[in-house]
């Protein structure tokens, strides 16, 4: 990363790279909308909770699942965009070797002992996750599979209590909007 940048390219930087590297990729959900709508949601939530004092936080925000889901390497992201970009993308990726439910249960167990950055980040991603749930849930899920996103997104959500409470009230007003749909439809 040039150290003559300003925070404002920095940002942009970020945002282009995610697209690119996302470019392909659409969400779950039935309007399968460009999945760089979830990655700037993210990132606006996260720029509200820290009143965008933190750009690193932000920065690695856009780009939180850039290793998960595309050929990005934590060497790529650390030489454009800094160790401490590169290592709370770390902290919140999960480890595509292991299996869908080992990976899950690694949230749960992993979120506790996160940075309080990285905890802000996952709060942001299971809230817009929810939204999501929400405003156009994937055709093949069944309420009770939404139902069970949900509580497994409490738990894992429940390790990052405490660090912000105003992503914390916005996870938990999701979590409600998607309880009482989801308890709508099944009645």
């Amino acid at each position: 990363m040039e150290p003559a940048l300003n925070s404002l390219v920095i940002l942009t930087d970020a945002y282009h790279f995610a697209a690119a590297k996302h470019v392909d990729q659409r969400r779950k959900g039935e309007a399968a909308e460009p999945y760089m709508n979830h990655l700037a949601e993210v990132a606006d939530l996260v720029a509200r909770a820290t009143a965008g004092t933190d750009l690193d936080v932000v920065v690695a925000a856009v780009l939180h699942d850039t290793v998960e889901d595309t050929e990005t390497t934590f060497a790529e992201l650390s030489a454009r965009f800094g160790d401490r970009v590169a290592s709370l993308v770390a902290e919140v990726t999960d480890d595509k070797a292991l299996t869908y439910g080992e990976r899950k249960q690694r949230q749960i167990d992993h979120t506790p002992s996160a940075s309080p950055a990285a905890k802000i980040i996952k709060l942001a991603d299971k809230t817009s996750n929810l939204r999501a749930l929400v405003a156009s849930p994937p055709k093949d899920w069944s309420m009770r599979r939404r139902s069970d996103y949900l509580e497994w997104s409490r738990r894992v959500v429940a390790g990052c209590r405490g660090a912000n409470a105003w992503l914390e009230a916005e996870f938990d007003a999701a979590a409600h909007h998607l309880e009482r749909e989801t308890a709508l439809v099944a009645a």
